[in-house]
């Protein structure tokens, strides 16, 4: 589905893309979090580091004291996770009564006096401390000044517990924020692909004849496409236009030879060759009404990317046919009854609604015993007609092949039984459909 799917193919690749940039950005977030706690954590033990410098006495008999410990409790708790330790000659002379009996071990780097830096060393029972320390030199009365660092450090697993309480929050923020992304992006990508659509409309406006081109303006990145479509129609309708030319030209052309036919049929008949005669005049009307169906074809090939749209009154079209139907054998002994609304209008060419009434309505009346019933129902584009009459009928496994090009209803007169085929073909350029059935008058009934 996605794959034959432009919409789909926009969603996958946004909502990628939204979730590379949410999963990104939470890291981001997470890291900077984590940055600020240890900033925030490491500015905490200068402040403590600086209170225990501040303590920090020389004895005169050589030893070291603090004046004031620090007041938070947790440095006199066992291994509380806060400690601070005073190393002398890499050993540790003072600590903090929370590191009970252990020390910490400090890295094997230089400090000049007055520096400081900060660390991440191994505490107590296995924890990670982030160490603070500045080397300093103590002076007292009666004792050489005496050299010394100062360490404070603090367990990161306070570190680590609010980095991921903030990190579930953030994912649940992320979550909704993506939730909200991905149906913005939904949103955008109905609306830009909503030319699209109008693209469409045009498309089937010119297939069911109602425009000629695909309407302008469009997006710009929708433009060649557009002007493809429109040279292409334009090249249909010069090809078509030149072959109703041509096909013009051949009706014209074939006309003269089937005049000298007829003209040597008759005088076959007049020598008494009346069998001869009838042979080559059933061929010359076969041969006619070829010609005037391919005709007829030609004309409405391609019609509907030509069409104007307008629509054509169907009962007095209906009454036209009639009564030139009524001037001919079969329609002289039959009855024809017109139901059919007089606003009633179809959008089709009323030259080719008349080649459809016409054909339909005098097969009726060629089978009809009597009568011949025309009926109409709905609307335009839901309209139903329906040509029924009293005859003979049509057995139930002909129906089906009734309408292949070629086949007749019998076989009188010179027919070739075209002409429900051409019935068909234009009601296909509209979009119609023919259907034939059992007629409650007892003949046939053909619905469009």
């Amino acid at each position: 589905m996605i794959r034959h799917s432009l919409r789909w193919r926009l969603a996958l690749g946004g909502g990628l893309a939204i979730a590379a940039a949410l999963a990104l950005a939470g890291m981001a977030l997470t890291s900077l979090f984590e940055r600020h706690l240890v900033r925030s954590l490491a500015g905490d033990l200068d402040a403590t580091l600086r209170l225990v410098l501040g303590s920090l006495e020389l004895l005169p008999a050589g030893g070291l004291s603090l004046t004031r410990e620090p007041a938070d409790p947790r440095f006199e708790e066992p291994l509380s996770g806060l400690y601070w330790q005073v190393t002398r000659d890499r050993s540790a002379a003072l600590r903090s009564r929370s590191l009970w009996d252990a020390t910490l071990p400090l890295p094997s780097d230089e400090l000049e006096p007055g520096a400081s830096h900060h660390h991440r060393i191994p505490g107590p029972a296995g924890a990670e401390l982030l160490a603070a320390e500045r080397r300093v030199l103590v002076e007292g009365q009666g004792a050489a000044a005496a050299d010394v660092r100062v360490t404070v450090a603090a367990d990161m697993a306070r570190v680590s517990e609010a980095r991921r309480e903030f990190t579930a929050d953030l994912v649940k923020a992320l979550s909704l924020l993506g939730l909200a992304l991905g149906l913005a992006m939904w949103v955008q990508i109905g609306l830009g692909l909503r030319p699209l659509e109008g693209l469409r409309e045009s498309i089937f406006a010119i297939r069911r004849g109602r425009a000629a081109a695909v309407a302008r303006p469009v997006p710009r990145e929708v433009e060649p496409l557009v002007d493809e479509i429109n040279a292409l129609l334009s090249a249909q309708a010069r090809d078509m236009e030149r072959s109703r030319g041509r096909a013009a030209d051949l009706a014209h052309g074939l006309k003269t030879p089937l005049a000298a036919l007829a003209a040597d049929a008759r005088r076959l008949r007049e020598r008494g060759e009346a069998g001869i005669a009838g042979d080559i005049e059933a061929v010359g009307e076969a041969m006619r009404r070829h010609v005037e169906r391919e005709l007829a074809r030609v004309r409405i090939r391609g019609h509907s990317g030509s069409a104007d749209g307008t629509a054509t009154l169907v009962r007095p079209l209906v009454e036209q046919v009639v009564a030139t139907l009524t001037r001919t054998p079969d329609g002289e002994r039959v009855r024809f009854e017109v139901v059919v609304p007089d606003s009633l209008a179809l959008r089709m060419d009323k030259a080719d609604l008349a080649e459809v009434l016409g054909n339909l309505v005098e097969n009726a009346a060629r089978f009809a015993r009597s009568r011949v019933l025309i009926t109409a129902t709905g609307a335009d584009s839901g309209a139903t007609l329906a040509i029924e009459d009293d005859g003979p009928g049509v057995a139930a496994a002909d129906l089906a092949t009734i309408l292949e090009r070629g086949s007749r209803l019998d076989s009188r007169g010179a027919g070739a039984g075209l002409g429900l085929a051409i019935v068909s073909d234009v009601l296909d350029a509209y979009g119609r459909r023919l259907t034939l059935q059992a007629s409650p008058l007892g003949g046939l009934k053909a619905v469009i």
